[in-house]
Formats: structure tokens, sequence, C-alpha cells
């Protein structure tokens, strides 16, 4: 295929880049979903103290670590490219202090915090070194922008892989494999995750290859790559969506935990199990199991963690089935209209939250399934418009500089996780929430019901209306293609 189309890339290739968006996510995801959760309620860390954790890192990651990488990853020059190079080099480090972070020594409230606030430094400053070459590793693949929309919907299948793995097995795998005990069970499901994660990353390594490669006479100053940046209009609007859109994941995501084990009604959640089939599936599933010997992998009975597995299930299912719809539309409508669009009526389903009683355990399934399909169809779409954004960089520049794009969008990546994330925590402290307590009070309740409704909603539908600002629709995404194809081809000829 490559004989007639030097930029197609093989299903290995796509797949092998994908395992790598894969592993980053195992700890990616736990993050966005977890972490406050760790922090409050296992490591047993003051709400306000959490949220100043994670609320430092964060933007220490997005104004420190991620130019920094970027501005160095750009100026990589090895015999393996370069963006390539820093999937093997980061792989092993990314794994231990992910580790790190998700253990629990024995200290007192400040030693906790100390602690907390060096291991989440070193695991973000590690995240950053590998997922931004990584990123960046997309837009140098291939220059076909159709390719790049397969190869994103490749990735973001894994993507998905990784969210249910995450959200649907990772509090039954903490309670398995800790025998209980939370604060083992993380410990020994981030080890997992470490060696699972350095595999995958090392074959991404070996089975990608860049194909664009900037001419010497092109190379940059960082004072023009950052001068590209200020002129470029479609990065600053994506940058601003970037940051709305991972502020209402990170609050939304982290706010699920707390919205199930103190919200919705246990009793009800118990007979929606019963009613549903699933504790059938699951008595089968430990029948078996406990059959085979592996008497220690029991499904836990907790009904708020299965009722959790079984919602997130749904939703990741009806986002993948999204993502398939994804590059259809996107080819059809272009990428701005297609992820605005449905992103519009993602959030039109997040909306109605607020209107559910701890009672209507149906309809919040139901509900966050019609979501998933529809933000499952802008989950490739954001970074597949980010390489378009690199791409008219050196259309309109003639300079090429696709890590600190990526790397600008990454800070918006990671201000809206600390942003969201850190709102997770000051809002469950401003709402007067007590980890560890059983019953909370009505205000607690009604913050967290906001969270995961109102809250989350906002940032969402200020994204859409920025997309009015963004010029780059199908027209202008063909355009692009073809006439920095033509320069490519006329370098190539000289």
């Amino acid at each position: 295929m490559s004989k007639h189309n030097p930029h197609a890339l093989s299903p290995v290739e796509k797949l092998g880049y994908s395992l790598g968006d894969l592993a980053a996510n195992l700890i990616f995801q736990t993050l966005v979903s977890f972490l406050a959760f760790f922090y409050t309620d296992v490591y047993g860390i003051p709400a306000n103290a959490a949220a100043t954790v994670i609320f430092v890192v964060g933007l220490l990651g997005a104004f420190v670590f991620t130019p920094l990488v970027g501005l160095v990853a750009d100026r990589t020059h090895t015999r393996w490219g370069k963006f390539r190079p820093w999937l093997l080099w980061t792989a092993i480090p990314f794994g231990v202090f992910a580790l790190l972070a998700f253990t629990t020594p024995r200290f007192g409230e400040h030693g906790k915090v100390v602690y907390a606030l060096a291991t989440y430094t070193l695991l973000m400053a590690a995240y950053i070194s590998n997922n931004l070459p990584y990123s960046a590793l997309s837009g140098v693949l291939t220059g076909n922008m159709d390719q790049r929309n397969s190869l994103s919907s490749y990735r973001f299948v894994a993507v998905m892989i990784a969210q249910f793995i995450i959200q649907v097995l990772l509090l039954p795998l903490v309670l398995i494999l800790g025998h209980g005990d939370k604060a083992i069970g993380f410990e020994r499901t981030m080890a997992l995750f470490a060696v699972v994660g350095t595999v995958f990353f090392l074959v991404a390594f070996f089975t990608t290859r860049e194909r664009i490669v900037p001419e010497a006479a092109h190379r940059t100053s960082i004072k023009q790559d950052v001068a590209d940046l200020a002129g470029n209009r479609p990065w600053q609007i994506m940058l601003v969506l970037t940051v709305l859109v991972f502020i209402a994941l990170a609050l939304k995501g982290g706010m699920y935990v707390y919205y199930f084990k103190y919200y919705l009604d246990g009793g009800e959640l118990a007979r929606f199990l019963d009613a549903s089939g699933f504790d059938r599936f699951i008595a089968g599933l430990n029948g078996f199991l406990k059959g085979i010997g592996l008497t220690g992998f029991q499904w836990p009975s907790d009904a708020p963690t299965s009722a959790f597995s079984l919602f997130s299930a749904g939703g990741i299912v009806c986002m993948i089935v999204g993502i398939g719809f994804s590059r259809r539309l996107a080819e059809r409508h272009g990428k701005r209209n297609a992820f605005g669009g449905a992103l519009l009526v993602a959030t039109l389903c997040l909306l109605s939250f607020v209107l559910y009683s701890p009672q209507s355990v149906g309809l919040v399934i139901a509900t966050y399934m019609l979501h998933g399909f529809f933000y499952g169809i802008t989950t490739p779409l954001l970074w597949a418009m980010v390489a378009d954004v690199a791409d008219y960089s050196e259309w309109k520049n003639h300079r090429r500089a696709t890590a600190i794009v990526f790397s600008a969008i990454l800070c918006g990546l990671k201000a809206g996780l600390s942003i969201g994330g850190a709102l997770v925590a000051r809002i469950l402290s401003a709402y007067g929430y007590v980890p560890g307590q059983a019953v909370q009070s009505a205000a607690t309740l009604h913050g967290i019901k906001l969270s995961v409704s109102v809250y989350c909603s906002i940032p969402f539908l200020l994204g859409v209306a920025l997309l009015f600002l963004y010029r780059i629709d199908r027209r202008t995404e063909t355009r692009i293609e073809q006439e920095l194809a033509t320069r490519r081809a006329a370098r190539a000829g000289t």
C-alpha cells in the first residue's frame, strides 16, 4: 500500500501507535477519575489539601514541564526521529512514578501532603515527557488528513479500552488485589499497570516510523516558534477549547465515584443490579473463577462499586460506538462541525442529571449511555484538529514546529485537568463533605448533584460557543493538505 501512497499507515502501525495511548491512559484515566478520591478517602489527606496538591502540580505541569518538553522535543534529532525516542526513554520512569504516586507510606498529615506533592510532581513530569512527544508523533507519521482521522479512531478506541478498564474494573481490582484494603489494592493495581504500560510503550516505539521530517533550512528558533503560535488563531481557539473540555472531564469524572457512593440510594442501586441481571451475571462469574481455583478473584459485593462499574461500562461501550461514526461525520461535515454538534448533544444529556432523584438509577445509566455515544464522536476529533492546527502553522508560516503546537495544547489539557480535579475537592469541601462518613449532609449531596450536571456542563457549553470562531472547516482542511503536499513534493524533487 505504501508504494502507492507514502503517507498511508498500515494497520500494524496504527495498532502499535494506539497501544501507547492505552498505556498512558491507564494512568491518566486513573488521575482524572480517582486521584481526589484516593487522596481523601484512601490516603486520608484533607479535601482542601488534596485540592491544593492537584491544582499546584497541574499548573506546574501545564506551564513549566509542558513548554520545556515541547521545546526540547522539537529540537531532538536521533536516528529514530524526533519524537519516537521519547517513548523509549520514558517508558520505565513513567511506570515507576505512577506506582509511587499511589503508594501510601505511613506519615502524619503534613508528611502525607508532602509525599503526595512530591510523587505527583514526578509522575506529572514523566507523563508529559512521554505523552507530549507521543501526541506530536501523530502529526509526523502521515501528512494525509484522512489517514490522520483513521489513526485518531484507532488510538481513541484504545483510550476507550483504557477508560473501560479504569472506570469499570479499577475499584473491583483494588478491592480484590487488596483483599478489601484499598490502600494495598491501589498499590498492587498500579504495579500491574506499570508493567503493562512499559511493554506497550516499547511496542509503540518499535512499530512506528516518522515520515514528515522538516528540512534543515526550516528549523526555527524558540522566538520564531512562539511568534508563530501568537499569530495562529485556530491554535488559540483550540487551546481554550482544550482547557474547557478537560475542566469538564476532570470535574465530572472525579465526582462520579462520590455520586454513586453517597448521592444515589444504596437500596435502589441493589434492586437495579438484581433486576437488570447484573447480580446473576456476577454470581456466574464468581462461580466460574472459584471453579478454576481463582478464589481470590471474587467480584466484590459492594452495590455502589458494582453500579458504578455498570454505569461506566455502558457509557464506554456507547463511546466506542460513537467513535465509529466520527471519521465518517468528519469527512462529510468537517471536524469542527461534527465536534461541535456532538458535544452540544452530549452536554444536554449531562444537564438532565440535575432533574434526577437518588432513586432514578435506571434513568441515570440510560442518560449516561446516550451521553457516551455523542461524546465518543468528539473524542478522536479533538486531537485530529490539533494536528490540523500544526499543518495550518506550516501552511501559513512555511515552518513546521509540531511539538510546540502540541505542547501548548497540552498546557491547556494539564491546566484543565488541574482546575477540574481541584474543583472536585474544593466543591466537596465547600459543601461540607466529611471523608469516610457513611451518610453525608443534604448540602453535600446537593453539591455532588450539581457537579455532575450543571457545573460540568458549563465548560462544555462555552466550548461549543467558541467553535463558531474556529475557521478550519472541511474546505480549508482540503486546501491546506493539497498545498502542503505540493510544497513537500517540490522540496523532495529539488
